[in-house]
């Protein structure tokens, strides 16, 4: 089974933190929602033979689009792909635009995954980050939407500069009393070309503090899984049944369609992403052209893609996975690797199976990095 990603390049505001494409001018919003069920036209064939599990609505900011224009283009999906009988339809919201009716309309939609973004109970680092809502509104979309979803999924960030422990346990304890069955949490990141990256280097805002969001990495790990959550990718906890699938197909090597202006792609052998220009990408989806460039990944891509993954989930990496897929020679090199990291009681093996210890999760991307194969086919 395969998913499809659409990508909404539409926002309020600007968030500091962020160097996603996206536009705040809404002027090209029609335009863009015939595109986007013109490209899902146009690359049914992709798909032919493979049934929809997921559609995820990303961004940007897709609660910005209108019940009608979502419905619009999830209609495209059934109309063009082979959907199963219960997929898993994500919107991702921003607690601004979940008011009351809003969500009651949305609950009697096809969408029955909310992934809303949070980021903090705090006024001070939301306003630092320059979100869009305050913390009424986030916690009046949490009372309203806890009443109408099952499936909810909050978004949370630590190591904001001036944000203490406590603060941060604040804020974990504010998401865990509604009850929600998943919640991701990344830590703050300075991106280039960003404006929390020239406040930083202006000296108006400090910068992160990379030993005290190591902690508050480990104090939601420790709050969560005492609260029934299963830490099932570094970024991501959630109760029994409540796994992103959407999520989980990507770290697991599935194959997606990404629509929309810098969507990415991905079949297992190839990986493509559209251009990162509304006006540009409507133009060519007009002229029945796919504005996309496509990469045909080595056997040693596709082997480090597998390491880099792998090792941010629970599931970890399969040493049987990596000789069937990728051949002895890759398995004997990542046993080689790998055991210098073991040692370091950074990873261990159980069951054929190459995983992250407690001590090494914080440190997983890095350790991937250091297992990667270089240019051997």
């Amino acid at each position: 089974m395969s998913g499809i990603y659409i990508h909404i390049p539409f926002c309020k505001q600007a968030c500091h933190y962020c160097d996603f494409h996206f536009s705040t001018s809404l002027k090209k919003k029609d335009e863009l929602i015939n595109a986007l069920t013109k490209e899902l036209a146009l690359r049914k064939d992709e798909f032919k033979n493979t049934i929809i599990e997921t559609i995820y609505f990303g961004g940007g900011t897709p609660s910005l689009l209108t019940n009608e224009e979502l419905q619009i283009i999830i209609n495209s999906v059934y109309k063009n792909y082979e959907v199963t009988k219960n997929p898993e339809i994500t919107l991702e919201a921003n607690p601004d635009d979940l008011f009351k009716d809003r969500i009651i309309e949305l609950s009697n939609s096809p969408i029955n995954r909310l992934s809303i973004g949070i980021q903090s109970f705090f006024e001070t680092d939301l306003k630092l980050m320059n979100r869009a809502h305050n913390v009424e509104e986030a916690k009046a979309c949490l009372d309203e939407a806890t009443k109408h979803f099952d499936n909810i999924s909050l978004d949370l960030i630590y190591g904001i500069p001036g944000a203490s422990n406590e603060q941060w346990i604040e804020i974990i304890e504010t998401a865990l009393s509604y009850n929600v069955p998943h919640i991701s949490s990344y830590a703050l990141t300075v991106e280039p070309k960003t404006a929390l990256a020239s406040f930083i280097k202006k000296g108006i805002i400090d910068n992160v503090d990379d030993e005290q969001a190591h902690e508050q990495f480990h104090i939601l790990k420790e709050k969560l899984e005492a609260s029934g959550f299963i830490h099932y990718e570094l970024s991501n906890f959630g109760k029994d049944g409540f796994f992103s699938k959407n999520n989980s197909a990507y770290w697991q090597g599935k194959s997606y369609i990404g629509i929309g202006p810098s969507a990415h792609s991905f079949n297992g052998i190839e990986r493509a992403w559209n251009v990162s220009n509304n006006s540009k990408y409507i133009k060519s989806i007009e002229q029945n052209k796919l504005p996309i460039e496509i990469e045909t990944l080595t056997l040693t891509d596709r082997y480090n893609e597998y390491i880099m993954t792998g090792l941010r989930t629970i599931w970890g990496v399969s040493f049987t996975k990596v000789e069937n897929d990728f051949g002895k020679v890759f398995k004997h090199y990542l046993i080689e690797q790998s055991e210098i990291f073991i040692n370091q009681h950074l990873l261990y093996i159980e069951e054929g199976h190459l995983r992250v210890t407690k001590k090494g999760q914080f440190l997983s991307d890095g350790i991937a990095s250091e297992l990667f194969k270089i240019n051997l086919v």
